[in-house]
């Protein structure tokens, strides 16, 4: 495309889009992940809001936040942990707030862009949910490759083929999302979730979206949360194909 071809404009969605942005001592990211979120989908939707949940921060996070919300107004609202309570529980928070048609959430760690929507929105004229995988990761080797085998192990233990359980670039329709009973506190509920969408029988569909390196802060994810992520699977897995299984007929997800 030449510089002088003229762009052509986006027909926004008619309807309310919110953005949950989880943040935990993110000082020097929430600002831009607030602003860069606005800026992204105000051409896409014809409503939209910006969620953002302060779970527990110790560092500038909330003043910042603060700030922005008395420059935002309604634009921005914010919900606020006392203590650290976990990503899981920070998330569902987020949904319990949030207000629009559809919800969408990611971090608040600028590793995606989040322009990208505008590929992912047309989608939801068919299908309830479009869960994104990560292009070009920015991750080193080691995670990587224990990603991948947890993806391929949680879509064998559940019957279905997802490619990035642990995206945080999601875009569901409120009464799917609202729907699941979710009660995990920590980074395990992006695979509380899609399991669940997939048992419901609801419609969703996978959408490649670029990984960004983070520039500020660093990543609460640690070693030691691979053991106890595996745990979890386990005991999800025993508790919805053991102790409860389903009984619905489920449909074929792309």
């Amino acid at each position: 495309m030449s510089p002088t071809t003229p762009i052509k404009p986006v027909k926004p969605i008619k309807s309310a889009l919110s953005v949950i942005l989880p943040a935990y001592n993110e000082e020097g990211n929430i600002e831009r992940a607030v602003r860069s979120s606005a800026e992204a989908v105000a051409p896409l939707v014809e409503e939209f809001e910006i969620v953002a949940v302060d779970d527990g921060s110790r560092d500038q996070t909330p003043s910042i936040l603060a700030r922005l919300k008395e420059e935002m107004g309604s634009r921005l609202s914010i919900v606020t942990h006392e203590t650290n309570l976990g990503y899981g529980t920070a998330l569902r928070a987020g949904f319990d707030a949030a207000r629009g048609r559809l919800v969408f959430y990611t971090d608040a760690d600028n590793q995606f862009d989040l322009k990208e929507l505008v590929d992912f929105l047309p989608l939801m004229d068919e299908h309830d949910a479009v869960l994104g995988y990560r292009v070009g990761r920015q991750d080193g080797s080691f995670r990587l490759m224990v990603s991948n085998g947890y993806n391929a192990l949680a879509s064998l233990a559940f019957g279905m083929s997802v490619r990035d359980l642990n995206c945080s670039f999601k875009l569901f329709r409120r009464e799917a999302l609202t729907s699941l009973h979710l009660e995990e506190d920590h980074f395990f509920i992006d695979t509380e979730i899609v399991v669940q969408l997939h048992r419901a029988g609801y419609r969703y569909t996978q959408r490649g979206v670029r990984h960004y390196p983070r520039t500020a802060g660093k990543s609460t994810v640690k070693l030691s949360d691979v053991p106890f992520t595996f745990a979890a699977l386990l005991k999800l897995w025993v508790k919805l194909r053991l102790l409860s299984p389903s009984k619905a007929k489920l449909a074929p997800h792309d």
